[in-house]
């Protein structure tokens, strides 16, 4: 089973992994956008900063996000289609808010045993426990972790980071 401090590890390397892919880009470059359908560096990283306040709800804690970082970051929400996109914030205040997501699931994962993990939960029509939600959570913002490695590449760093 995954306990807390996995979880807490994981989540941690995430973190790690978005800095990696975003260091050296300018703000301006985490704009840009895909020539298809998909979204530039700046919304994902936004939006796995949000996507983080459902987990630290789950866990009991308040959400980080302003209602409008919400809202221009959220799951369906409009392309940020250039520097002058409404409500999208520089890439070096994202980063930090991402960090500052870290630094509270740490502590609301830390004092979580074996048996807050399999405590049941519900969202909507679905009972899962704790530790699988978490998880489940942990798989979406890892599928957005990686599309950062791309977003990279578009800004015109052929590189390897990982």
């Amino acid at each position: 089973m995954i306990t807390p401090q996995d979880l807490v590890g994981a989540f941690a390397r995430n973190v790690m992994l978005v800095r990696s892919q975003a260091e050296g880009l300018s703000h301006e470059e985490s704009m840009l956008q895909l020539p298809f359908r998909g979204n530039c560096l700046n919304w994902v990283i936004g939006h796995i900063t949000i996507s983080r306040d459902d987990v630290l709800e789950l866990l009991g804690q308040p959400p980080l996000a302003e209602p409008a970082m919400l809202e221009r970051y959220r799951r369906g929400s409009e392309p940020i289609d250039g520097e002058g996109a409404p409500g999208a914030l520089p890439l070096a205040e994202l980063l930090a808010k991402l960090d500052q997501t870290q630094e509270h699931l740490a502590a609301a994962l830390a004092p979580l045993g074996d048996a807050d993990m399999q405590r049941p939960v519900t969202i909507g029509e679905r009972t899962s426990t704790l530790g699988q939600r978490v998880f489940f959570l942990y798989f979406h913002e890892s599928y957005h972790v990686g599309q950062t490695e791309l977003l990279r590449q578009l800004a015109g760093k052929n590189d390897k980071v990982i």
